[in-house]
């Protein structure tokens, strides 16, 4: 007797959505990241591009009022010589920042990549992480009375006897200042230490994937220790060294609470844009400065993207 022929099961729904992702992967992507994508476009991208076209709004200095009335008055502002100094004053500064960060994290880097094992390397990545759990704003009031007139640092130079030194760096115009509180080096000190690890911990990263064997067949070729860090080491530690410069020179750029609290009179341009939105309104103006470091960043990114820094992130 012949059997029938039982039907095939048909697949349940969650069968079906299952094939259907399996057959189009990239549509399983991007439901994954539409949420992301969405929140990045909107929320970010979004209330970005609507304060920078808040710029192009014109402010009545008599009514102290906004209008949305478009004008290029605020971005013509900005090559004012005032203006165009604090944009100076700033990028000098995150510059200098920038290269000291990267000339005092190599050798602790190196330290840490090549000597360091077990518990003495997570005592070091402890050490140099540390200054980073505490509030950013303690650490820069911490630094005002360090540098005070009678502070720690201030006793400490007299007990060294560089007191005079001291002075007479502090009387030069490009330093500005009596004391390190009040003085362009006291400023200059404090973005440094709070910058550091961020340059630290990239360099070590980038050191830590050179292999020894480089460093042995430079020396069986005979080449000096200085030969070597220059054509072995100093090359596969660029991209560490322009990845963590990214984290100094944009934080610094983009700072206003150490300026205010460390160093001469005069504005940064974090500093312009809190006291023209805070302190006078005139958001047109803020959101134009707020187009500078964008720009300049965005430059410095394209720069350090031919060293490799994103490799090393």
């Amino acid at each position: 007797m012949a059997m029938s022929a039982m039907p095939a099961p048909r697949p349940s729904a969650h069968g079906r959505l299952s094939g259907l992702f399996w057959r189009r992967p990239t549509l399983g992507l991007f439901l994954l990241l539409i949420a992301p994508l969405m929140w990045f476009g909107i929320v970010y991208l979004g209330s970005l591009l609507t304060l920078l076209w808040q710029g192009l709004y014109t402010f009545d200095d008599f009514t102290m009022s906004v209008t949305p009335d478009l004008t290029l008055a605020n971005l013509q502002a900005l090559f004012q010589p005032a203006n165009y100094d604090i944009i100076l004053r700033t990028l000098t500064m995150a510059i200098a920042v920038t290269l000291a960060s990267a000339i005092l994290a190599f050798p602790l880097a190196w330290f840490m990549a090549r000597y360091t094992q077990g518990k003495m390397k997570a005592f070091f990545y402890i050490a140099v992480m540390l200054p980073m759990w505490a509030s950013y704003i303690v650490k820069a009031y911490a630094w005002t009375l360090l540098l005070a007139r009678d502070g720690v640092a201030q006793w400490f130079l007299q007990h060294m006897e560089l007191q005079p030194l001291l002075e007479s760096v502090l009387t030069l115009p490009a330093v500005g200042g009596s004391t390190l509180s009040t003085s362009g080096l006291g400023r200059f000190l404090v973005f440094v230490y709070i910058w550091l690890p961020f340059m630290i911990l990239p360099v070590q990263a980038a050191l830590e994937r050179l292999p020894p064997s480089l460093l042995q067949a430079s020396a069986d070729l005979g080449a000096r220790p200085a030969q070597t860090f220059r054509h072995v080491v100093l090359p596969l530690a660029i991209p560490g060294v322009a990845a963590g410069s990214i984290f100094t020179f944009s934080l610094t750029l983009g700072d206003f609470i150490v300026p205010q609290l460390v160093g001469p009179p005069g504005f940064f341009i974090g500093n312009m844009v809190y006291s023209q939105q805070g302190a006078i309104g005139n958001m047109p103006m803020a959101a134009a400065f707020t187009l500078v470091p964008i720009i300049l960043i965005a430059l410095y990114l394209a720069f350090v993207k031919r060293l490799g820094a994103f490799d090393a992130l």
